[in-house]
C-alpha cells in the first residue's frame, strides 16, 4: 500500500513530475497525459456513483473500475523498459475479459438501438456519457503515447473497453434503454 504523509513536496513547482521509475519528466509529456486523463475518468465514475447508491450490482461494478483505474495509472506510470519495469503492476486481460462480460450480461437485458443516444436521460446516465467520454479520451492520449513508447497493449484494450460498458451500463441506468434519449436528425433545422 502507498503512505502518504506530506501532501505537497514542491517537487512540481518547476514543471516537472516522477514516474513510477523515478525518472523526471515534463508535467504535460504523454505518459502523464495519459495517467492524467485516466485519473479524470476515475473522478467522473466517482459523481456517477453519488447516483447509483441504490443499484448495489451497477455501484459494485463502478467501484471495481475505480480501482482498476488505479492499476491502469500504476501502469501507465511506470515505463515498460527501464528502471522498475520488471514486477510493475500491469494491466491483465483477466480485467479486459471481465469488462467483455460484464457488457455482454448487461447489453443482453437492454432495448434495441434505434438511433444514437443523447446524453441524458437519468441523473446517473448522463454521468455515465460524460465518464464514457473522458474515457475515450484516455484512450486516444494511450494510442498517441504508444506512437512514442511501449505500452502495455492490455492496457489500451482496457481503457477501449470501459467506454463500451460505460455506455451500456448508461442505458441500463436509462430503465434498460426505455429511457434513452434518441437522436433525431435534422429535428433542429
Amino acid at each position: 500500500m502507498v503512505q502518504l504523509t506530506r501532501i505537497y513536496t514542491r517537487g512540481g513547482d518547476k514543471g516537472l513530475t516522477s514516474l513510477g521509475d523515478g525518472r523526471r519528466v515534463r508535467k504535460h509529456d504523454l505518459r502523464v497525459q495519459a495517467y492524467g486523463t485516466v485519473d479524470e475518468a476515475n473522478a467522473a465514475i466517482g459523481l456517477v456513483r453519488l447516483h447509483t447508491k441504490r443499484d448495489r450490482k451497477t455501484d459494485a461494478i463502478l467501484a471495481r473500475i475505480q480501482n482498476d483505474l488505479f492499476d491502469l495509472g500504476a501502469d501507465l506510470c511506470t515505463p515498460e523498459t527501464g528502471r522498475k519495469a520488471q514486477g510493475a503492476l500491469r494491466i491483465v486481460d483477466a480485467q479486459v475479459e471481465r469488462l467483455e462480460q460484464e457488457i455482454d450480461r448487461l447489453n443482453a437485458g437492454l432495448a434495441p438501438l434505434k438511433s444514437f443516444i443523447l446524453p441524458g436521460g437519468t441523473a446517473a446516465s448522463a454521468h455515465l456519457h460524460l465518464a464514457r467520454t473522458v474515457a475515450r479520451r484516455a484512450e486516444r492520449d494511450i494510442t498517441l503515447l504508444m506512437t512514442r513508447e511501449t505500452v502495455n497493449p492490455a492496457a489500451l484494450r482496457y481503457a477501449n473497453r470501459l467506454s463500451d460498458l460505460l455506455f451500456v451500463l448508461a442505458r441500463h441506468c436509462n430503465a434498460r434503454g426505455k429511457r434513452d434519449v434518441l437522436w433525431v436528425p435534422g429535428a433542429t433545422r
